[in-house]
């Protein structure tokens, strides 16, 4: 099993003027990856008991999630409004103060399951506390136990001083195993860094595996041995929402419990989560792909385009 921490909210998006609220929060989102491509998943988090907790943990069930973990907390779901910028690109802004997310700390921590073999953390659950302190001394004590992912995931409006961020992050980059960013994350990490140059530093803390998205350009992935560098695959995008966390899903699917990262099974891998990258950009809202559908475009001729989906994410109704 891989145990994904962080947070499960709700995304409140602008859709032709008016707004929707569907499901989401990077971990969540991840999750839900992992459980459609059939990969033993658990989800470690608080999820309130009102009624947006009760889909979300419904969304985790259908997708084939286990919330064993999850901690049902009395306060409120917290919530996101997304905001879309003329490039395709987000920026969130959050409400989070006396919500389920801060229900969370290190001495609500469950024990993992035997089975859990890989914990992956990410997003609001690195950066704010008393979440983030939780994660981190989980994170500290099954380092060398349990394979160790981290997926910055960057919200910079809610993230505050970046230098204290990015002294927690180097600490556990010392952690990790394989390390997963956006180029967005890159660049609001190490600004004076040269984006080409960022994989190399964070390996430097030890992981052995950086894996850096692109948007549309696709990703590179840096071990000490090998480097790839695979192409994005060109698609109609419709929203780009989860896209990165699909990666991240479908990255682990590939490398599989034995992680193998030879130049070959990387570039494998690294190809099939541009491409799930890329489908999901093909749907309205976080909706991560099945292996059929990754199957599919990977199949393609020519280009790989392909036509919008009809796929839409469920809005959060009966909330």
């Amino acid at each position: 099993m891989i145990v994904v921490g962080g947070e499960a909210l709700v995304d409140l998006v602008d859709d032709r003027g008016s707004r929707r609220a569907i499901a989401g929060g990077g971990p969540f989102n991840t999750a839900v990856a992992l459980g459609r491509l059939d990969v033993s998943v658990g989800f470690l988090g608080a999820v309130s008991r009102d009624a947006y907790g009760e889909i979300l943990i419904r969304l985790l069930l259908d997708a084939g999630v286990d919330t064993s973990l999850a901690r049902r907390s009395e306060l409120p779901t917290p919530q996101a409004t997304v905001h879309r910028s003329d490039d395709g690109r987000n920026a969130y802004t959050f409400s989070l103060g006396a919500t389920a997310f801060t229900d969370f700390s290190a001495d609500l921590v469950p024990p993992l399951p035997e089975s859990a073999w890989a914990i992956h953390v990410g997003t609001l659950a690195l950066a704010i506390d008393p979440p983030a302190g939780a994660y981190e001394a989980l994170l500290d004590r099954e380092a060398g136990q349990r394979r160790i992912i981290l997926d910055p995931n960057v919200r910079p409006a809610i993230f505050g001083d970046a230098d204290a961020y990015r002294r927690r992050f180097e600490r556990l980059a010392r952690l990790a195993d394989i390390v997963k960013l956006s180029d967005d994350d890159a660049a609001w990490i190490y600004p004076n860094v040269p984006l080409g140059d960022v994989p190399e530093a964070i390996l430097d803390f030890g992981p052995r595996l950086v894996a850096l998205t692109r948007g549309p350009s696709g990703a590179v992935a840096r071990s000490r041995a090998v480097a790839v560098d695979v192409p994005g695959m060109p698609v109609h995008v419709t929203d780009t929402v989860g896209a990165g966390d699909s990666f991240g899903a479908a990255l682990i699917a590939a490398l599989g419990r034995e992680c193998e990262i030879d130049e070959a099974a990387l570039r494998r891998a690294v190809g099939y989560a541009v491409a799930a990258s890329a489908v999901t950009c093909t749907h309205t809202g976080a909706v991560p792909p099945t292996r059929d559908e990754i199957d599919a475009l990977l199949a393609t001729t020519g280009d790989g385009r392909r036509v919008a989906s009809e796929t839409t994410a469920e809005p959060l109704t009966g909330a």
